[in-house]
């Protein structure tokens, strides 16, 4: 009866793998959507900023090594998740498991739009400059 009460979450490992592969941004976000869900908007808002923050830093750093890798946004990422994952979700939602799970297809289908959408205008930008 308690679980018709509970709103449905992202899992822990979905907010990890999408700040692995999209960025902590991204899965601050998804961790925010379950707090503001919670009716937790003081603590949403935390978390949001931390994801803003951690990704400002990652631009940074990253805008400063010479010769840049995609590893680095990798492991950032995988920090940022774990940060998010492991600190903050057991914070907030002590009894994860009692939680059900939202489904990941829409903030999957919404990341590889935003992804696509930039490795177009990468592309574009590289032919209008050699054109």
């Amino acid at each position: 009866m308690n679980d018709k009460k509970l709103p449905k979450i992202y899992s822990k490992h979905a907010i990890l793998g999408f700040s692995i592969f999209f960025s902590t941004l991204f899965g601050g976000i998804l961790l925010y959507q379950n707090l503001v869900s919670a009716k937790k908007k003081t603590e949403a808002y935390i978390v949001l900023g931390f994801s803003v923050v951690l990704t400002i830093i990652t631009i940074i750093i990253g805008g400063l090594q010479e010769n840049p890798k995609s590893t680095y946004s990798y492991i950032s990422g995988l920090l940022g998740g774990c940060l998010l994952s492991y600190f903050f979700v057991p914070k907030y939602f002590p009894d994860e498991d009692q939680y059900s799970k939202k489904s990941i297809w829409i903030p999957l289908f919404v990341g590889l739009a935003i992804t696509a959408v930039f490795v177009f205008f990468i592309i574009y930008s590289t032919s209008f400059e050699n054109g």
